[in-house]
């Protein structure tokens, strides 16, 4: 979880305040910022979860497992946006890739037995 966080707050930022630093994303309407700065607020808030779960025990659970649907969940939407849209550019390529690995992981963990034991 800590790898998403690194990864994920830097994210939110840019997707909320200079999207086209890294991609290309052009907010050109009032409707596109706000978009952007919710999905900001969505991936900060998911990052004071999961530091929360790294911090305190009794939020580890719900911290993994929202952390796995999250990295999942975007990256089906890529891969199906992927197979509709074409290929995006590299910074999606390998956001996708890492929310692959992360996602996975996490299930691994989720079903490890040293994870069950606690």
């Amino acid at each position: 979880m800590i790898i998403s966080v690194l990864v994920v707050i830097p994210a939110a930022f840019i997707y909320g305040f200079e999207p086209q630093l890294f991609l290309d994303i052009r907010n050109e309407t009032i409707d596109e910022h706000n978009f952007t700065r919710a999905i900001m607020g969505l991936y900060l808030a998911f990052s004071f979860l999961w530091i929360q779960g790294v911090l305190k025990r009794k939020f580890l659970h719900i911290a993994l497992f929202s952390n796995t649907l999250f990295m999942l969940g975007l990256c089906l939407g890529r891969i199906l946006s992927i197979i509709l849209d074409g290929f995006p550019s590299k910074p999606y390529i390998l956001g996708t890739l890492g929310e692959l690995v992360l996602g996975f992981y996490g299930l691994w963990v989720l079903n490890s037995k040293y994870f069950k034991k606690m």
